[in-house]
């Protein structure tokens, strides 16, 4: 199971607001509906920043790796440990 997850950072509050996408069988589901929630958040929100992240269940390392900044997306080469950006 992966877990798609969202982080807002809003004015004034000393934490990011966390909010859980879904659960998800495979990863490329969990993706995409990370990357669903960064489209909504690019056209109208009022917050300056997110990111969001997919990762196994649970887990601390993330899979999957995206901001508000930026276009890049990113995903972590488990055999050398590195983020590797998505091209």
């Amino acid at each position: 199971m992966f877990e798609a997850i969202q982080f807002i950072e809003r004015p004034g509050r000393p934490e990011p607001m966390e909010s859980h996408l879904g659960e998800f069988e495979d990863e490329m589901a969990a993706v995409e509906a990370a990357r669903g929630a960064r489209r909504e958040f690019m056209t109208g929100s009022e917050a300056e920043y997110a990111w969001w992240v997919v990762r196994k269940q649970g887990a601390q390392l993330a899979n999957f790796i995206a901001d508000s900044k930026s276009d890049k997306e990113f995903v972590l080469d488990l055999t050398s440990g590195e983020l590797v950006e998505i091209t």
